[in-house]
């Protein structure tokens, strides 16, 4: 046979072989800028063509009224190929506003997307007990979106392909995720590209709004919303800091039998083609650097074991302290399973005021 548990039965000496050559530091002749600046070209190279740009033609087609912020519904275009829905939350008083872009997770859930992180409206019934129940398992019971913009922030969180109103024409399907995929491949592109140049164009857009500083712009998201944020924060100049919660690991754990990433079908939602024979998961995390960024990750949670999350914060940490910037990256394990609880929550966002609200900016 030529395959155990899932896995090619060479896994384990491919494994050895996987060097990750582009990694920080195996070049002593080059500059860090130079490093972060190939490893991004290379990063996105391997996420193959990119959706054509056009303007961005944004739009209101409903607004709510929430007290301390206005929630405005929008259409926009992300690319000429796609005009999308997001939400768009925009606190009252005088900008402009420092923002964060809500990433939201995968779960296998994919009746809502950008209604995890926002409190959705104008919606069925339906969608908004999917919402509450989803935010209470995984969120703290906290709308974090909402929760951000009480705060002072614009906040601005779409669907990613697949979830909600990008979703499946003929109803959610889990398997359907391979057939995306594949299909996207024929078409010379990935799935894992498109949801990161959406959100690199995310970024862009809401950089370009008036009520945003353009200069204190973060992101943050858990589990795939947090692979989507240390993404976007590595091969974005938009994004000054990001909150990653749940999703960090090393290829060697994170490809071991029975781990999650070996099943198939979400996989392929964060698969790069070719990446992992230049860069490994914290390598591509860590062109983000010197710009600060907050990882935490559970001891209780079973999709990213606690050995390779632990071997991945310390090779991100050498990456920041080559830079004399070792204080600007956080990480911590929590002792909680795969969610974004309301302690963890206020613990980061008090992180991620420190780095968007400067003194001085407390009232904007």
């Amino acid at each position: 046979y030529g395959m155990s548990q899932g896995l090619p039965i060479f896994n384990a000496q491919r494994k050895e072989r996987m060097k990750f050559p582009m990694a920080w530091g195996g070049n002593t002749d080059e500059s860090f800028e130079e490093w972060r600046s190939q490893a991004r070209t290379q990063v996105l190279e391997t996420l193959l063509v990119k959706p054509p740009r056009t303007a961005f033609n944004a739009r209101v087609i409903a607004r709510e009224d929430r007290g301390t912020h206005e929630a405005q519904k929008i259409l926009f275009s992300v690319s000429a190929d796609n005009e999308v829905p997001a939400y768009l939350l925009v606190p009252k008083g005088e900008g402009p506003f420092p923002a964060l872009i809500t990433l939201h997770d995968h779960g296998a859930h994919f009746s809502i997307g950008k209604e995890k992180v926002v409190r959705p409206f104008g919606v069925d019934d339906a969608v908004k007990i999917d919402a509450e129940t989803w935010v209470s398992k995984y969120y703290g019971g906290r709308y974090i979106g909402d929760h951000l913009a009480e705060q002072g922030y614009v906040v601005f969180s779409m669907d990613a392909l697949f979830w909600g109103e990008r979703g499946r024409k003929e109803g959610e399907e889990y398997t359907a995720q391979q057939q995306l995929s594949a299909n996207l491949l024929q078409l010379g592109m990935t799935w894992s590209g498109v949801i990161t140049w959406d959100d690199i164009r995310s970024a862009e857009f809401v950089a370009s709004l008036p009520e945003v500083d353009p200069s204190r712009i973060g992101a943050v998201g858990l589990s795939m919303g947090s692979h989507r944020t240390w993404m976007l924060s590595a091969l974005s100049d938009r994004i000054a800091t990001g909150a990653a919660i749940c999703w960090m690991g090393t290829s060697d754990v994170l490809t071991s039998p029975g781990n999650n990433q070996t099943t198939g079908q979400s996989a392929y939602s964060m698969l790069v083609p070719n990446l992992r024979n230049f860069l490994d998961y914290p390598d591509v995390a860590s062109i983000a650097a010197p710009k600060p960024m907050l990882f935490y990750n559970g001891t209780k949670d079973g999709l990213f074991p606690v050995e390779g999350v632990e071997q991945a914060y310390a090779k991100m940490q050498g990456v920041w302290d080559s830079q004399g910037q070792g204080d600007r990256l956080e990480t911590k394990l929590w002792s909680v399973p795969h969610e974004f609880n309301a302690a963890m929550q206020d613990e980061a966002f008090a992180w991620l005021n420190a780095q968007l609200k400067p003194r001085g900016a407390e009232s904007k």
